[in-house]
């Protein structure tokens, strides 16, 4: 019971922490990038960038916050990914005209459908990721 706590609870905090840089990196995709590139070309130049600050923040967060995490790593991962959703769908309901309808909607366009591959990229790096197996 213990481990399964502790990957709720490593799996929330690493995609709160992400979804806080993401917030950042889309407003600059969004603003900056995509008007000069082009939407495709704005989430293809954000998207290693975000999975490797992903690899970084949830090495660290798994070397000092969770012994004994490789035994949870299935609940970090869809911990992780319902949190970003959870998140991500909020926001869209605050800031973007049509709410989570357009959110949603956005996975059936190509650079919409790319980032969701990124995001379950993003859920499932405690699997591989080397600080996840002590």
């Amino acid at each position: 019971m213990r481990n399964n706590f502790s990957g709720i609870r490593l799996g929330a905090l690493y995609a709160a922490c992400l979804f806080l840089v993401g917030f950042a990196l889309g407003t600059l995709r969004v603003f900056v990038i995509a008007p000069l590139l082009g939407d495709l070309a704005a989430v293809l130049i954000e998207l290693p960038v975000i999975l490797g600050l992903s690899w970084v923040v949830f090495g660290a967060l798994a070397r000092r916050n969770i012994p004994g995490v490789s035994s949870a790593r299935w609940t970090v991962c869809v911990t992780a990914f319902l949190v970003l959703m959870g998140l991500e769908s909020t926001l869209a309901i605050f800031v973007t005209e049509g709410g989570v309808t357009v959110f949603l909607a956005n996975w059936l366009t190509l650079p919409g459908a790319i980032g969701l591959v990124g995001q379950i990229a993003f859920a499932l790096i405690p699997l591989v990721h080397p600080a996840a197996r002590n």
